[in-house]
């Protein structure tokens, strides 16, 4: 008789067994797709003598998690620093400060480490695993920002890969495992 982790595990396996009777495996293609087939919108990108409060503001507008900051405050310069949701409460509420007298070189995370944006997804993986980012740049050759790629992003994708998989899951892991059996 098996625990109920082996129970699960089996009615894991059996909901992902294929019509033939065969288990869909992670295809290992994914991973070396470009993160340019993220879902991306343009990177937020400020001035390092913009405020605090004023990124902060775009972040909320935005549904962000972070924004760039380039040497000219454009597209068009190179990233000098990122400020993100973690910043907000490292570097501002628990240092007790107030946003709106801080400019974002004052706290911004200098020099960030950024991926090539032809980069595959498995190299923004890497990057955030062994960096513990939740967001990385891509810039093109001259350093200039091309998108934020973020763990979210990464998530969306993968759904986006095995729908039928994740999206049809019962409401309740293991919930299988309690139905009674219909009849006498």
């Amino acid at each position: 008789m098996g625990n109920d982790y082996d129970d699960l595990t089996a009615a894991d396996e059996e909901y992902f067994a294929s019509p033939a009777g065969r288990s869909r495996r992670f295809d290992v293609g994914l991973l070396r797709e470009p993160v340019t087939v993220l879902h991306n919108r343009t990177p937020l990108v400020f001035a390092g003598n913009d405020s605090a409060s004023k990124a902060m503001g775009a972040m909320q507008a935005e549904h962000r998690g972070c924004v760039l900051i380039t040497e000219d405050g454009t597209l068009r310069g190179r990233v000098r620093g990122i400020f993100t949701e973690r910043d907000v409460l490292r570097r501002v509420i628990d240092g007790g400060r107030n946003p709106a007298q801080l400019t974002l070189g004052e706290i911004m995370t200098r020099e960030p480490e950024c991926l090539d944006s032809q980069a595959s997804i498995a190299w923004a993986l890497n990057k955030m695993e062994v960096g513990g980012f939740r967001h990385v740049p891509a810039v093109d050759e001259s350093g200039r920002p091309q998108l934020v790629i973020s763990v979210r992003d990464i998530v969306a994708f993968l759904v986006a890969a095995f729908p039928e998989e994740i999206l049809n899951l019962p409401p309740e892991y293991g919930i299988e495992r309690y139905r009674e059996r219909d009849g006498a």
